[in-house]
């Protein structure tokens, strides 16, 4: 049994651990993200323990290593005067596993749509950094949320998406309701001190706004019942709630389809090239701009979010196939999630990151109800959307190749048009600074 005694210093503990008498080994452990809490029973009647052990010496270092990346970004400097931030931003995995801890597992996170999880027994998994989550409806039809792992073992219990009465874990049959609560566990005949309550799965904090599904992974944030999630609006999109629910969302839109893009660049790289105002959209996606009056596109910032848009060009020689409207609005919610409305369509891009200089791009697609027999619509305008989709993957991966090259450290920002993007620089570096 480990006993945890006095700090050494502010930023260690001295742990002993009891082996049998021909052991004694002292070591400090280094600091992993869990806290050391006693098992705490919630109104389900299971619990789960956690654990925290605090930073090494050589863990610190690290961290301030990371820090002096962070700090040559500079906020306070005008965007006029402004220099974007450094390369090792894009490339260094410190900084990657730093972003995973100050930006990714704080706050609210998009993960996906009702429509997945419409009725009881629903369920869709994913993963965001080493988080592995699963979001279900239990028999009752309420919201849910765990770490989708089995806590005998660690296996993961559920894949991809569906329907079940229960998890039971593909490695050694334990089972697990909807509602996270250990039902079976095999083979347990002789074990001692198991206590069931205990060991059910570890729940996440789950909300819904709009026709978005939204996590927390913060530690110490327990579920809440659904009727105290409705601050998710304030914390997720702040002041911006009302002018994305009157002028961009639309919950009665159908969803159509998913296409998933895995883009050798750095997570940042996509979001940046998004939140440039249209700045590449004349040199980069003709198709797209021949059907946009790019000299009206305009952006707004909001607290954590930024909204850009544009006002359509009629097509006179195809009247007939109207698929931007008379105005495209693009909103981006930080971290990583986009929300783009045109015409009858809605579509969602998700950011998800896979490592310094790789990430996968989700976009879901919603269509309004009355267009959705139409499949000749539908056909040209995802054969549009796709080219769109591929014309960026080029950009994105050549700028990411470019970032790598010993040529390139900082560039600068163009102050007409790039506001959302150094916003965006700003509040990773609030997040990654504190």
């Amino acid at each position: 049994m480990a006993m945890i005694q006095r700090p050494i210093t502010s930023n260690s503990y001295f742990v002993q651990i009891k082996k049998p008498k021909f052991y004694n080994l002292n070591i400090i452990i280094p600091r992993r993200k869990f806290n050391l809490l006693k098992p705490k029973r919630h109104n389900n009647n299971y619990s789960y323990t956690s654990f925290t052990v605090v930073s090494s010496s050589s863990s610190l270092h690290k961290e301030e290593d990371v820090q002096t990346l962070v700090r040559q970004f500079n906020p306070q400097i005008p965007i006029e005067e402004a220099l974007t931030p450094p390369s090792s931003w894009y490339t260094d995995p410190s900084f990657y596993s730093l972003e995973l801890q100050h930006v990714f597992y704080r706050g609210w996170q998009a993960v996906g749509y009702t429509e997945q999880i419409k009725g009881a027994h629903q369920y869709f998994t994913g993963r965001l950094g080493n988080v592995e989550y699963v979001v279900c409806r239990d028999d009752g039809g309420k919201l849910r949320a765990f770490h989708n792992v089995c806590r005998h073992h660690a296996s993961l219990l559920a894949s991809g998406s569906g329907e079940k009465s229960c998890f039971v874990c593909p490695y050694h049959g334990w089972t697990y309701g909807l509602d996270g609560a250990l039902l079976k566990a095999t083979r347990i005949s002789g074990i001692k001190n198991f206590k069931v309550h205990e060991m059910g799965l570890v729940p996440l904090r789950v909300a819904i706004w709009g026709p978005f599904v939204l996590l927390n992974f913060e530690e110490g944030n327990l579920p809440q019942p659904e009727s105290q999630s409705n601050n998710v609006e304030d914390e997720w999109l702040g002041s911006s709630s009302e002018i994305l629910s009157a002028r961009i969302i639309d919950s009665s839109l159908s969803f159509l389809c998913r296409h998933e893009y895995t883009i050798e660049c750095n997570w940042k790289v996509f979001c940046d090239n998004y939140l440039d105002g249209g700045y590449h959209v004349p040199y980069a996606h003709k198709g797209l701009a021949s059907g946009l009056k790019l000299e009206s596109y305009s952006s707004t910032v909001y607290e954590k979010v930024s909204i850009q848009k544009c006002d359509g060009e009629a097509r006179e020689s195809e009247p007939d196939f109207d698929r931007l409207g008379s105005k495209a609005l693009y909103a981006f919610v930080y971290p990583n999630f986009m929300i783009n409305r045109y015409g009858p369509w809605l579509d969602t891009n998700l950011v998800v990151p896979l490592g310094p200089r790789k990430c996968q791009v989700i976009f879901d697609y919603f269509l309004d109800s009355s267009l959705k027999d139409d499949n000749d619509f539908i056909e040209r305008s995802l054969k549009d959307s796709e080219k769109v989709q591929v014309e960026d993957i080029v950009l994105c991966e050549a700028v990411q190749r470019g970032i790598e090259s010993p040529a390139y450290c900082c560039g600068r920002y163009a102050p007409t048009v790039e506001k959302p993007m150094h916003h965006f620089h700003c509040l990773l570096y609030e997040n990654l600074s504190n």
